[in-house]
């Protein structure tokens, strides 16, 4: 029903695809802020790096790297505003809010990596302390920490924002927290920036660039280098303390977990869910977090037969919708079903019992492995059992032949065909046998083998 190509367009490099889209986002006015940040924070990573291989310092090093963060984080942001701009797609039916999670969580790693590394060549430097020149010192602490600041209070980074509150606080903050509500406690006025707890991108800035101070002015006063390099640690270290939490969160959220704060709220609701009319059981039910501040999830509940599916969905919907923004709900009625006694037709000839022969079959199973009184698998190394569920009286539905013609069968013996009415006086028996046996499961006269008898007559 369409158009047939012969020769298919060849699809598009990866490097084709990624310029197709950084096109489609800074297509957007908003993002050139975001691009001449991100354009300006080359410049300056450009002359740190000079500055740091000029006076040698590892602490300044260090503190460059937060300058890095800051380009991821702007990075993230553009992933941010590109995620708003793409509709949902049959490969990513939810949409394509877990790329800025994993922008966050690739940011926030790497800035560990980098931590990790500052400290690997911090406790080189222990053992050979190099000279340190302060001449740029000052000049990179300042440059750094003024860009950094302007950078995180200019830029609205939604990603960022949502993870520096959700996730748990650093040891950082918790000790400033501690030194904050001190400080509070004499200056009241203080309470709306120091409390509840600060930014911690804003607290590492000012903490690293004191911590450079420090050592700047050690170094002049006593050539003390070795500050330079405990600068370094103590840089690495808040940058690792700070960065892991967030790293976590976005983990989990990766890792499709539910949310620790919403698992009473949603306890609650499924408990009014299952209270609701016609409704049997909740269950398979699963909730995740989709995106920052978004949460999927999916349900199956089970309802009565006499229930209205669409009327029972509607309610479901309805409560778990306030909390679960992408929900999935599979309705679907109770399978019991009653016992019939027989679900075909019985035919009127077959009440006659003077046309018909009733005649039990044994089992289909292979002759060799069953025994002929039990019908059960023979074991050579133990006793024949007493009794069995699955005799050939028992389980095994009737053959009703037509009575055209009878012939004696047995085992060698030559019986006469009982007339029926004689049978049915004497009970419910089978030709052949006698009175006193009646209607019994074993059949120890029956052959296992069909063919003919010892006369040459066909057996039935």
């Amino acid at each position: 029903k369409g158009t047939i190509h012969l020769f298919r367009k060849s699809q598009r490099s990866l490097v084709g695809k990624l310029t197709h889209e950084f096109r489609l986002v800074a297509a957007d006015r908003r993002s050139w802020k975001i691009l001449l940040f991100g354009a300006i924070n080359l410049i300056c990573i450009g002359f740190l790096l000079m500055w740091c291989s000029s006076t040698n310092s590892i602490a300044l090093t260090a503190y460059t790297y937060l300058t890095i963060f800051d380009l991821f984080s702007l990075v993230t942001c553009l992933i941010s505003y590109w995620v708003m701009m793409k509709k949902p797609s049959p490969v990513y039916s939810f949409g394509f809010e877990r790329f800025e999670v994993l922008a966050v969580f690739a940011s926030t790693v790497l800035a560990q990596l980098g931590a990790l590394f500052i400290l690997k060549e911090s406790a080189e430097r222990f053992l050979e302390q190099p000279e340190i020149h302060t001449g740029r010192l000052l000049v990179g602490t300042f440059v750094a920490l003024f860009f950094n600041l302007f950078t995180m209070l200019s830029i609205k980074n939604k990603p960022f924002a949502y993870v520096s509150e959700a996730a748990s606080t650093s040891w950082l903050q918790e000790h400033v927290a501690d030194l904050s509500r001190s400080i509070c406690g004499i200056i009241p006025g203080l309470s709306s920036i120091f409390l509840p707890r600060m930014n911690p991108f804003v607290l590492i800035d000012i903490a690293g660039a004191l911590a450079l101070c420090i050592t700047y002015m050690l170094i002049e006063i006593n050539n003390y280098f070795a500050v330079d390099t405990a600068s370094a640690i103590a840089i690495a270290l808040m940058t690792f303390g700070t960065m892991y939490p967030m790293s976590v969160y976005s983990g989990k959220v990766l890792l499709q977990t539910t949310p620790p704060h919403v698992i009473g709220q949603l306890d609650k609701l499924l408990r009014e869910v299952s209270t609701l009319d016609g409704v049997l059981e909740v269950r398979n039910e699963h909730f995740w977090t989709l995106g920052f501040g978004t949460l999927a999830g999916s349900v199956h509940v089970r309802i009565r037969r006499d229930a209205n599916e669409q009327m029972v969905l509607a309610h479901v919907t309805n409560r778990l919708y306030t909390l679960v923004s992408t929900l999935t709900v599979q309705i679907f009625k109770d399978d019991w079903i009653r016992p019939t006694l027989s679900s075909v037709p019985i035919a009127n000839n077959i009440l006659n019992l003077s046309d018909h022969h009733i005649i039990p079959m044994p089992s289909l199973k292979a002759a060799d492995n069953l025994n002929p009184v039990t019908s059960t698998p023979a074991k050579p190394s133990s006793p024949p059992p007493e009794f069995a569920f699955n005799t050939p009286g028992k389980n095994v539905s009737p053959v009703i032949l037509l009575n055209t013609q009878t012939k004696p069968y047995g085992l060698g013996i030559n019986h006469g065909s009982a007339p029926y009415s004689s049978v049915l006086n004497q009970g419910l028996g089978i030709p052949g046998m006698g009175a006193a046996q009646g209607f019994r499961t074993g059949f120890a006269n029956v052959p296992s083998r069909y063919g003919t008898n010892t006369r040459g007559q066909p057996r039935p």
